[in-house]
């Protein structure tokens, strides 16, 4: 199959199972913001995030291996699996030993103690939920994958609704509502993917587990400094300002996801094609093209939230957050560039380099822990948004000095500056007048020259896809 039409073909396929997981989270907020106090909310969202830095420790980020292996047609996926699965039992069991010191962790007014039951399961399911999405999305079953994405928005729609209107459990109902779709998701895809035959005590190749945990061991230490760049400041919030601000920015947080709804769409198909396809001489031809494309979409996207920033923030979330949107345009520059830095992941993933993601990721995970420090006791919440910014800019400028050691890709460097300028300016407009039929007739305008900035980008789209789907039907 030509590597266009596998990349379009994927990419769809994964678009039926993410965005219906994705916007999920959307049409979620106005029950779940009318169901929880802001105050109520910062804490819940505190108790996933936990959850979200301790998988990969307590699993040895081996769900990033299983995906990687997988991938590789020269391992036996059998083996594959059967390393996720011990990796994760065996560090669950050492991750009880510290049940005591982790429930002490006490932020202002938020206890993790009052929840530590809660923490350990979400823990154990959501790990392994991970670990058997990515071993099938890299054995190649991608429908399996995108129909989980389905029955996950179904399932989580349910127990939502279940557990915070007729029980009313509050922060504990909004987390058991996770676990159990988790929980469903794991059991779909052992029935379905028949996982429970990948399982081998004995007989695996030999060191196929040092493989995996080379590759995947220095990804921990990344994924924690991605969760520094990205939730250390609702913790920071939380201290100097308290909960109910941070259950703000966490509410402004999820309109920017609009942008990571259309980058995760593409990335979970590319990181396929970049594998595949990474051994071909072309390739520094192949990645620039398709990181243009994606480039532009990503700023278009970003663009337009911007314009429709405070609409979207009436319409998802309840009266008493809507102050919130106060802290969506600056997100959405920094969620921009952290799809940018996303895709050149890939290249670390093709080369197997999951070092050099770690000493990149940590340029940003300082400079977030720094900036932090400095602008939210001044600034309070969207001084935490500015040092986002900051954290995925370096990220990107270290990252992109890096790659182009293994890929000479042409990131058209003038282009991204002139796009990073319209969103600079469409947010600090927004933000200084707030309203008018002046600023909606500006925004609308520099909407406007983004799209035309990046029309080169959508004929390539369209040349990259639909040209080639028609050639194939002449032959």
């Amino acid at each position: 199959m030509d590597k266009y039409k596998k990349l379009a073909s994927n990419t769809i396929i994964f678009a039926i199972g993410t965005f219906s997981s994705k916007i999920l989270s959307f049409l979620l907020m106005p029950f779940v913001t009318r169901m929880m106090t802001t105050a109520d909310y910062g804490s819940a969202d505190l108790i996933q995030q936990t959850v979200n830095v301790l998988i990969p420790i307590v699993t040895l980020q081996v769900n990033s291996a299983a995906l990687r292996f997988s991938l590789d047609k020269a391992k036996n996926k059998a083996d594959v699996f059967t390393v996720g699965v011990r990796t994760t039992i065996i560090g669950f069991i050492v991750f009880l030993f510290f049940a005591y010191p982790i429930s002490l962790i006490t932020i202002n007014d938020f206890k993790l103690g009052e929840y530590i039951v809660l923490v350990y399961v979400f823990v154990l399911v959501s790990g392994f939920r991970q670990l058997c999405q990515q071993f099938v999305r890299g054995s190649g079953r991608v429908k399996l994958y995108a129909i989980d994405g389905i029955i996950a928005t179904a399932t989580t729609l349910l127990f939502t609704f279940l557990f915070l209107s007729p029980l009313k459990m509050g922060v504990t109902g909004y987390i058991l509502a996770i676990i159990a779709s988790d929980a469903c998701s794991v059991i779909f895809f052992f029935v379905t993917a028949k996982l429970y035959k990948g399982i081998r005590p004995h007989l695996m190749e030999k060191g196929i587990a040092g493989q995996m945990l080379k590759y995947c061991v220095p990804l921990i230490p990344t994924v924690i400094l991605w969760w520094i760049i990205n939730v250390s400041d609702r913790y920071m919030i939380t201290y100097f300002v308290g909960s109910s601000a941070n259950g703000l920015y966490t509410a402004a947080s999820k309109i920017p996801n609009f942008v990571i709804l259309f980058s995760q769409i593409f990335i979970d198909a590319w990181q396929l094609s970049a594998v595949d396809e990474y051994g071909d001489r072309k390739k520094a031809r192949f990645f620039s093209k398709v990181f243009r494309v994606y480039s532009g979409g990503v700023f278009a996207v970003a663009s337009a939230l911007i314009l429709f920033c405070q609409l979207f923030t009436k319409i998802l979330v309840a009266p008493s957050y809507y102050d919130s949107w106060k802290y969506v345009p600056i997100l959405i520059i920094a969620t921009t560039y952290s799809c940018i830095v996303n895709f050149l992941a890939s290249v670390y993933m093709a080369e197997k380099k999951s070092f050099m993601a770690l000493l990149t990721a940590s340029s940003g995970a300082v400079t977030n822990i720094v900036l932090n420090l400095v602008f939210i006791p001044k600034m309070g919440a969207n001084g935490a948004a500015i040092a986002t910014v900051c954290a995925f800019l370096m990220v990107f400028i270290t990252r992109g000095a890096n790659t182009r050691k293994y890929v000479k890709m042409n990131f058209q460097l003038p282009t991204m500056i002139v796009e990073t300028v319209i969103l600079i300016v469409q947010s600090a407009l927004i933000l200084w007048l707030k309203s008018g039929v002046v600023l909606y007739v500006i925004e609308a305008l520099l909407f406007a020259l983004m799209f035309l900035v990046n029309i080169r980008q959508v004929k390539e789209l369209l040349d990259l896809i639909f040209a080639r789907f028609l050639k194939k039907k002449k032959q």
